[in-house]
């Protein structure tokens, strides 16, 4: 027990980046939902603000303010219409099936958000920030790639070999800043920002190779086998896959990891406290090193989403964003389970229904990322100011009972 209390750190030497985000990480229900109702209606301003028929309309506002404000009432009508039809329900479709589409699309788009967001979810729980998760992803997506590429396999065994390989490589390289962290006291922030890069020059120098590309021509691997693919869970209509059923349950193992398992109790009390939970008898190095693994592990589960669910191929670019965007899907989660699937969820009708703003609204879908970026800010901001008042309150607390204590 005195080796492992040796070990542990202590508050001061935990990184204050970590401390800080652990803070931003707990917003309550009332900060999330006021910042996604008070983040649409600025996307949806700003779109009233470049609006062309706006900015013509304002050039003889005195003259006819009917046509200004008639302008800006129809873009923004428009916004919130063409989010709504590209993520839940097309009114203007032609068949039921088109109508209905928008929903499955925006579960396809949370699939991989989920599972990842549940990967920073683990982490952050043990007091780590994993921003790794993008390289992870492509670990995972490399070796999930080459094995279904390369070993053909029985329709079911097909999909549950590639789903392990890519859970494997997620693992190998969550392990890297796991093994760092436990016994060099290495910063899994730095650690894993320059894994992250690794993994880009990997992926691009693995895509030049015949074990990805086979005879084809560099930056687009070979399609994964058929027998490799997640099935459709609502026939060829429709591009939800059985990945969706997956994140479900991914989302119930973390649920039970961290509240009903050991590992789990232990994984909560470091992340809470890392010298109580060495005095307490816990090994918070080998929390540490398994948190990362498990954390990469999902990281690369959620890899399967494009390459066994929807495109069926590695490209430089099939990783996207993913990786940073499930930190924010994880934050609005509030770290938990259930919250991070509701933020998936959130997020890929967001990414669904821009497409929609843009091909029927004639919207920019860049302001879904200005959306989701101003719904962190003012996350930021409230938890700040929060942060600071509390500082200010203990200050001024702590000023008081010092004159008191020299009286006495």
């Amino acid at each position: 027990m005195k080796e492992t209390q040796e070990q542990a750190p202590t508050k001061s030497q935990t990184p204050f980046l970590t401390r800080i985000v652990k803070t931003f990480f707990s917003p309550d229900v009332g900060t999330i939902a006021g910042a996604i109702a008070l983040a649409l209606v600025l996307g949806a301003l700003l779109v009233v603000a470049f609006d062309p028929k706006v900015q013509e309309t304002a050039s003889y506002l005195l003259a006819r303010p009917s046509d200004f404000f008639s302008a800006a009432g129809s873009a923004f009508v428009a916004f919130f219409a063409s989010l709504i039809r590209g993520s839940i329900f097309d009114w203007e479709a032609a068949s039921a099936a088109r109508m209905f589409r928008p929903i499955t699309e925006s579960l396809v788009f949370a699939t991989p958000l989920i599972i990842s967001g549940l990967a920073i979810t683990v982490a952050f729980r043990a007091g780590l920030f994993n921003i790794g998760v993008q390289g992870q992803l492509i670990l995972g997506a490399i070796v999930g790639s080459i094995v279904g590429i390369n070993l053909p396999l029985p329709p079911v065994l097909g999909i549950i070999v590639t789903m392990l390989a890519a859970v494997i490589g997620g693992a190998l390289w969550g392990a890297i800043p796991g093994l760092l962290k436990a016994r060099a006291g290495a910063n899994e922030v730095i650690v894993t920002i320059m894994l992250n890069t690794i993994a880009l020059y990997l992926v691009g120098w693995l895509l030049q190779q015949p074990i990805l590309i086979g005879d084809g021509l560099p930056s687009k691997s070979l399609n994964t086998q058929a027998n490799a693919w997640y099935p459709m869970l609502m026939g060829s209509q429709f591009r939800l896959h059985f990945g969706f059923v997956i994140a479900l349950l991914a989302a119930v193992f973390v649920w039970w990891l961290l509240e009903r398992s050991t590992f789990g109790f232990e994984l909560r009390a470091a992340g809470a406290n890392p010298s109580a939970a060495a005095t307490a008898g816990i090994n918070v190095n080998r929390v540490i090193f398994l948190t990362l693994t498990i954390s990469g592990a999902l990281a690369g589960l959620s890899a399967t989403a494009p390459i066994q669910g929807t495109e069926h191929f590695l490209t430089s670019g099939t990783a996207g964003s993913l990786g940073f965007d499930a930190i924010t899907v994880a934050l609005l989660g509030r770290s938990k389970p259930l919250g991070t699937v509701l933020a998936g969820i959130l997020f890929g009708a967001l990414n669904a229904g821009g497409s929609t703003m843009q091909a029927a609204a004639g919207i920019p879908i860049d302001i879904v990322q200005v959306t989701q970026a101003i719904i962190v800010l003012l996350i930021a901001a409230s938890e700040a100011r929060k942060y600071f008042k509390a500082k200010k309150l203990a200050a001024a607390k702590a000023t008081a009972v010092a004159p008191r204590k020299e009286v006495a």
